[in-house]
């Protein structure tokens, strides 16, 4: 047989047996302490994975301590990976108004602090366009204005490994059981619901 012929055949042959990757999206968003977002959105169905980190500031690779001055501008965020053929950008930010008070003024519950802010970082125009309708539909559930702010993704910085899973690794700690875990029991009843 032709080592060309044998060659081509072998290739075909492999690439049709290769598994099919899906493909993943990902948005990056602050609504409060990254440790309750991570915990929130690891419910969400079509969610394949949440990194902890920081974005919307000045500082290159800043620490946790460095964004808790609130001198760096940046927020706790998540970075949110999920898989649209099970889950869609719009579901996602949907639930981004129900997993935080959209409506609170510098910070989240007692977690106060320019860093604890609401914030959607968009990627591109279409999420720009995804992230203003949203609010725009979720402002008719609330009677303050929604104070999030939509802006251009420049940089995701990850948090510190300590920050990744902290909820899962840590659901006795204290501020897991008082403050996570009701949100999360929420959240968990919310979808349960079919909300």
């Amino acid at each position: 047989m032709n080592p060309r012929l044998l060659a081509l055949l072998s290739l075909t042959l492999a690439m049709t047996t290769l598994p099919t990757i899906a493909r993943a999206d990902s948005v990056v968003l602050g609504g409060g302490c990254f440790w309750c977002m991570d915990a929130a959105y690891k419910l969400l169905p079509g969610v394949t994975h949440i990194t902890c980190g920081y974005a919307g500031g000045t500082v290159k690779d800043p620490t946790y301590e460095q964004v808790c001055t609130e001198e760096t501008g940046h927020a706790e965020v998540v970075k949110v990976d999920y898989d649209p053929a099970k889950v869609s950008l719009e579901r996602v930010l949907q639930y981004f108004w129900d997993a935080h008070n959209p409506t609170q003024v510098g910070g989240q519950g007692n977690d106060m602090g320019s860093q604890y802010r609401s914030i959607i970082l968009y990627a591109d125009e279409a999420q720009k366009a995804a992230a203003l309708k949203s609010r725009a539909e979720a402002q008719k559930s609330y009677d303050s204005p929604i104070t999030t702010e939509i802006v251009p993704l420049k940089q995701f910085w990850p948090a510190e490994d300590y920050h990744q899973d902290y909820f899962a690794k840590n659901p006795n700690q204290g501020y897991c059981s008082v403050v996570i875990r009701p949100k999360v029991n929420k959240l968990k009843h919310m979808l349960d619901s079919g909300k």
